[in-house]
């Protein structure tokens, strides 16, 4: 007898038995009590992923047919826009070691801009002050950064797939690259190529879905860099995070539909016209899916691994059925996995594994906890609905292994990492609360918007709700927000930059005490020192007019909460400036030690006029910053002279990449683009030092 699970057995009782002539099932409600539970067996994880797949395809197709769309005035003709005529599947989809010269080290440098102290988040470059690593393209580039002059890249390291991210421990490198399996039989008719593992029977593992390839590479030697390790998980890249020698990687995975599912029936005018016929035959294929979908294994809804040795040998990494974790509350199918590596172990080992059937959201995590947010998932929308966001806690106390403990059910939704902190175990939340309200003519309704924070602590299984802030700045959004100690700070955005300051020392009663309004927004809020914020973001005149916006770093002063105050401001380039700072936090580079900001910066100073590039600007722009001065512009170091060129099959393209992260150690800078990298003294920045370039980029 098949095992019921809750909402998604309503859900799918509802598809079956709907009443109406859409066939769509209900809206399932906010599940106010979330939690995670463990399966019992492999059978009834398998059971649940079938009833969760058949589910999701069947609305998916249901929402495909003409009566759907009617039914809510819509449109429905004309010629569909669809894969190839044997109705491929669409499947739905829910950032100081040795081995130097031998030089002194710098007395002090910048490494990755991390959330939280001590606890590093993986990233495309890496340094440790005399060594920089880099990521481009498939090859791990491998630089002696110090001295400063002495700045080159020793040796290059080609990897499989394409390469995400990466972690430097000591003399280790640990890369996170995202492969692809071809489709069975693309190789010689086995499926098996280096490009994903295999089973005993030549077929391919994860057809058309990504495995995530754990690479460690040893660069004791830096001019002989090898792999000592190659691991494969099922699942793509999401997130990482390191503390001391325990690494917490996240993937990501979408159902791994069966092979030979069709979404949609042979396109032929007649069968477009006929809405009838079209409708019945998208029934047939629905039953035609069912039954690929009851007919599959469970490692087809999830392969197992495999880890090569350096000798070549290969073993299977399996995983327990009863690390996987089923959610009570509505949310997007798809799979969660957080693995557990212990970076100091001599050889690389099996990784314990943590998965949750839901789908992928938000990551935050501390030395002791990680979080992991989802959205709750409607149907469709209509006027009632408010969004919310589940939160699921995992205890990291044991170095190499992640434990469930809590869950919390937040309203509203989350924008980034940085809206969730913990804090002496409450765990503090900024979101954009989203409702829709009854609106004649609009079936849908009409979205209103407000802010709020909210605090929650552990406590039987559940993170409880400890207190609420007001809701504030109606009909904006959440741009940026930063948590520190007992302070908050939260910036929305709709034509001006409302500064919110929060007072979170009673968590029970989180406090909005000053609120500022300036033009613009900022994306990125860096704690200066204990009364000053530093911040990246976009000057937005208040009539709008886009002519007159720039990127703008901005200086606040919080020293009285109540009254929060722009105390200096540095507009940046022009109306077409942009930096990847402002979007990712990675970028934004504080040198406490020297008071410098180091800020990527691509612009376009001139119109076109038969040279693209004639008049782009890619450089790393430096400024010293004081509390009681302000910003000082100490120059630019540019890289637009630093070119790629992409080679793929018989097309190739050269262009100027611009400049993504930077490394500040004692006085000098080094800009680092997708190209290479240059160093330059901070006093004499448009007099570069070195320069490395890297390889054309060579895709197969």
């Amino acid at each position: 007898m098949r095992k019921n699970h809750g909402g998604l057995a309503l859900a799918l009782l509802a598809l079956a038995g709907c009443a109406d002539t859409s066939g769509i099932p209900d809206n399932q409600p906010v599940q106010m009590h979330a939690r995670l539970e463990s399966f019992e067996s492999c059978g009834a994880l398998e059971s649940y992923l079938e009833d969760a797949a058949v589910l999701d395809m069947r609305a998916t197709m249901e929402r495909s047919k003409p009566s759907y769309w009617k039914s809510r005035g819509g449109w429905f003709g004309g010629t569909p826009e669809m894969g190839d005529a044997a109705g491929d599947p669409v499947p739905t989809t829910g950032s100081p070691g040795g081995g130097g010269t031998g030089s002194p080290a710098p007395d002090d440098y910048t490494g990755t801009n991390n959330q939280v102290d001590g606890v590093d988040e993986a990233d495309f470059v890496k340094n440790d002050g005399t060594r920089i690593f880099v990521l481009s393209g498939q090859k791990l580039y491998v630089h002696r950064s110090w001295p400063a002059e002495s700045l080159q890249a020793v040796s290059s390291l080609k990897l499989e797939g394409v390469p995400r991210q990466m972690f430097l421990r000591g003399d280790r490198v640990l890369v996170f690259s995202e492969v692809y399996p071809p489709s069975p039989g693309a190789s010689g008719g086995t499926g098996c190529t280096p490009m994903g593992p295999c089973d005993g029977h030549g077929q391919a593992y994860g057809y058309g879905s990504a495995f995530t390839k754990v690479t460690t590479v040893d660069v004791s030697d830096l001019a002989a860099p090898h792999v000592t390790g190659e691991l494969y998980l099922a699942g793509g890249y999401h997130d990482a995070r390191l503390t001391g020698g325990s690494a917490r990687l996240v993937l990501r995975d979408s159902f791994r539909w069966p092979e030979g599912m069709r979404w949609w029936p042979d396109y032929s005018q007649d069968l477009w016209n006929d809405q009838t016929r079209l409708e019945k035959e998208l029934d047939k294929l629905m039953e035609q899916n069912e039954r690929l979908i009851r007919a599959s294994a469970l490692t087809d809804w999830m392969p197992e691994g495999r880890y090569k040795r350096p000798d070549g040998t290969v073993e299977a990494v399996g995983y327990d059925c009863r690390d996987f974790h089923k959610t009570n509350a509505p949310t997007r199918p798809g799979f969660v996995t957080v693995a557990s590596l212990d970076l100091d172990a001599q050889v690389m080992q099996a990784p314990s594994r943590t998965t949750l059937v839901t789908e992928p959201g938000e990551v935050y995590a501390t030395a002791s906890a990680l979080y992991l947010a989802t959205p709750h998932w409607w149907w469709w929308p209509e006027a009632g609905q408010a969004d919310y966001t589940y939160v699921h806690k995992l205890d990291l106390s044991q170095p190499h292994r992640a434990t469930y403990v809590a869950s919390a059910t937040v309203e509203g939704t989350l924008l980034n990492s940085f809206s969730m902190d913990e804090h002496e175990g409450v765990l503090r939340v900024a979101t954009t609360l989203t409702r829709r309200v009854a609106e004649p003519g609009n079936d849908w309704g009409r979205l209103e918007l407000s802010n709020r924070l909210s605090t929650y602590r552990q406590e039987d299984g559940q993170l409880k709700l400890l207190g609420q802030s007001e809701e504030l700045a109606p009909g904006e959004r959440i741009y940026s927000a930063r948590f520190l100690g007992d302070k908050g700070y939260v910036v929305t955005f709709k034509q001006m930059d409302p500064l919110f300051t929060f007072d979170l020392s009673d968590p029970a009663h989180p406090r909005k005490v000053g609120e500022l309004k300036v033009p613009g927004f900022s994306s990125y809020i860096h704690p200066l020192d204990e009364n000053h914020l530093l911040t990246v973001g976009v000057h937005v005149a208040e009539n709008g007019d886009w002519r007159t916006r720039a990127l703008k770093l901005s200086l606040f002063d919080v020293t009285d909460p109540a009254h929060p105050r722009e105390a200096f401001t540095q507009l940046v380039g022009t109306a077409y400036g942009w930096s990847e700072s402002l979007y990712e936090h990675k970028a934004f580079n504080f040198f406490p030690a020297k008071g410098l900001v180091a800020l990527p910066f691509s612009d376009w100073t001139q119109q076109y006029s038969g040279d693209y590039w004639g008049g782009f600007v890619s450089e790393l722009r430096v400024f010293r910053v004081d509390p009681a001065a302000g910003f000082t512009s100490v120059g630019a170091l540019s890289m637009k002279d630093v070119y790629q060129t992409v080679n793929y099959n018989q097309w190739s393209y050269t262009y100027s990449p611009s400049v993504r992260r930077s490394v500040m150690a004692d006085d000098y800078v080094y800009a680092i683009t997708d190209a290479g990298v240059r160093v330059a003294h901070v006093s004499q920045l448009s007099q570069p030092l070195a320069t490395s370039r890297f390889d054309p980029i060579v895709y197969p």
